[in-house]
């Protein structure tokens, strides 16, 4: 699928914001875990989130789809899945990561595994803590990357957990602490990063009856002695994707308004706004409706985005078309996700005519004058949005592989030409 994209200017879109990835995936597990049966509304219906639900019915979980409701009937901690089995996560590397630590509660090992791009993404940090708490971790092909086997059993205690890949890796243990021997104890020694998904985790998990003990981010503690209990749960909307349209009225100009987002919502990508204000925009909030328009100049800034990790390039989009230049720290993990996604957006800047300097942990951007072109986002569905956003403020961009979107946002090009209609 290949999409052209208009040039807009001083712009008057409406959209709803899909629901959350990030809520849809965890609450999928947790639900599975839990005891009874679970109604999730709103949830993700995206190729990755697909993946999580087909690999917990390969454990033996029911799961009902109907429209705009999963129902799941949890197996209150315990998988019997009869004999090993391997689960293919293609490149969801959300769905590998937080499912390494369910899977030691299956009867029979598991092995995980996904596309070769998953298999260069690192898995090592979570499979070291795996093994302090009683899990045994196989690397069948290269250490400390997919694909593993997982076997053994969560016997629980204390473990010290590195975060500087991934939060994911610290999400995966939490999740599953309440079903542990022993409680756990996590131990984290350096910052982690993308640290606010660790309170998107904290946030389902005590909505569905766990009881969390923490220290910020330098430790958690997970009772062992409150598991799930099901419940009827609303996914809520989500600040990633709602990023790309609050973006298209930064850099086109005019106003973009968004339904269905929490305004206190605990997702880290609501920063963006906060950045977006910085730039010179307004923003506006409602219940559920934020509004960001801009009338103005558009100023470069200097940030660090360690916590919000999938709003960095969209922001890189936004900062192409300042008045001054912008900087972007806290972002070396960027390299691990679907794509090195710090050296493709440079890449891609640049055969745009853009002037992007790249540093182990910074991007910096200088505007210039930029033309249209061809875009291949690597299989990357942010990148691809990214770079949608920009061709509606320059105009001759041609996505390339479009269809990458259904990752995390199926309804990204209908959301787009729904706009201006």
């Amino acid at each position: 699928m290949i999409v052209t994209v208009p040039l807009a200017k001083d712009v008057d879109w409406k959209f709803t914001a899909p629901p959350s990835k990030s809520y849809t995936h965890r609450a999928m597990i947790i639900a599975a875990l839990a005891n009874g049966r679970s109604i999730l509304q709103n949830p993700l219906f995206s190729e990755d989130t697909d993946l999580t639900r087909f690999a917990l019915e390969a454990l033996g979980v029911k799961l009902q789809v109907d429209p705009n409701l999963l129902r799941i009937t949890g197996l209150d901690g315990h998988f019997y899945c009869g004999r090993e089995k391997t689960i293919d996560l293609k490149n969801s590397g959300t769905s590998l990561r937080l499912l390494t630590s369910l899977a030691l509660l299956c009867d029979q090992p598991i092995i995980l595994t996904g596309n070769k791009r998953m298999q260069e993404r690192p898995i090592g940090p979570l499979a070291a803590a795996l093994k302090v708490l009683g899990g045994k971790i196989d690397f069948l092909e290269t250490e400390g990357y997919p694909p593993i086997r997982v076997h053994g059993t969560l016997k629980g205690g204390k473990t010290i957990i590195d975060g500087t890949i991934s939060s994911q890796f610290i999400s995966s243990l939490l999740l599953v602490g309440p079903y542990a021997q022993r409680q756990i104890k996590l131990d984290i020694p350096n910052p982690p990063v993308s640290s606010s998904y660790l309170d998107v985790t904290v946030d389902i998990m005590q909505a569905f009856g766990s009881r969390v003990f923490r220290d910020d981010h330098k430790w958690f503690q997970v009772s062992n002695r409150k598991q799930y209990q099901a419940r009827t749960y609303d996914i809520e909307g989500d600040f990633s994707s709602a990023s790309y349209f609050f973006a298209i009225a930064a850099i086109c100009g005019g106003r973009v308004e968004v339904s269905n987002l929490n305004p206190n919502s605990v997702q880290g990508d609501r920063q963006f706004l906060d950045l977006l204000q910085s730039m010179g925009c307004t923003v506006n909030q409602t219940y559920d409706n934020i509004s960001v328009e801009r009338t103005g100049e558009l100023k470069g800034i200097d940030c660090d985005m360690s916590s919000s990790p999938d709003t960095v390039q969209t922001l890189c989009i936004v900062a192409a078309m300042a008045s001054t230049p912008t900087t972007i720290r806290g972002i070396s993990h960027l390299k691990f996700k679907e794509s090195d996604r710090i050296i493709s957006t440079a890449k891609q800047l640049e055969k745009l005519g853009g002037d992007v300097k790249v540093e182990s942990d910074s991007i910096r951007i200088q505007p210039v004058k930029l033309h249209g072109g061809t875009i291949n986002p690597s299989d990357d569905h942010r990148t691809a949005m990214s770079f949608a956003v920009l061709g509606h403020a320059i105009g001759g961009i041609t996505i390339e592989n479009a269809e990458c979107v259904n990752k995390s946002f199926p309804g990204f090009w209908g959301a787009l030409e729904g706009a201006k209609s």
